[in-house]
């Protein structure tokens, strides 16, 4: 068992060797490999942003993903940014690294320019990232799920209601 503190962790953008301990992450932390095959099939289809590893020792012991996800408003489509998977190694749930993930996570799509980031997640976890309800905007996830697991952060400013609409994920989401 890997005995891991985050302040001896290192987060980096993945690299092709690391797709398999990527999986082996992705299938531990889920218990099941669907998010395993989604992150496969958003990367053979190049439908990435960014994708980070949390190493400790070097080995791939966390990882972020961030897709791009479609906003259909009245007027137009915009596209944003997505945060989908998170996962750590079940053994080191619940000390940081997740946490480390997606600060740098959300500090490196600011810096390549992203407007802001939908999350559907755990409502207790993300609002300690600036996530709030993205229905606060007029947000609407094209999927049926509770108004506060379905949140938003603008990574430049704060989203506006110039943003009001339907949130799209990417196909293979609903393909997994």
């Amino acid at each position: 068992m890997i005995e891991s503190r985050p302040e001896m962790v290192i987060i980096r953008r993945e690299s092709p060797e690391q797709i398999a301990a990527i999986r082996h992450v992705l299938e531990m932390a889920f218990g099941r490999p669907s998010e395993a095959d989604l992150v496969d099939a958003l990367r053979e289809n190049g439908k990435i942003v960014l994708s980070l590893v949390a190493e400790d020792a070097g080995q791939v012991v966390g990882q972020i993903l961030f897709s791009p996800v479609t906003i259909e408003t009245e007027r137009d489509v915009m596209e944003i940014t997505g945060l989908a998977p998170l996962s750590v190694l079940p053994q080191l749930q619940n000390r940081g690294i997740g946490s480390l993930l997606v600060r740098e996570g959300l500090e490196q799509c600011r810096a390549i320019g992203r407007d802001c980031v939908v999350v559907l997640g755990h409502p207790t976890y993300y609002p300690r990232f600036g996530f709030v309800p993205a229905s606060r905007y007029g947000v609407k996830c094209e999927y049926n799920v509770p108004d506060e697991v379905f949140m938003i952060t603008g990574l430049q400013e704060e989203p506006t209601t110039n943003c009001a609409g339907i949130a799209k994920y990417q196909p293979e989401f609903n393909q997994v």
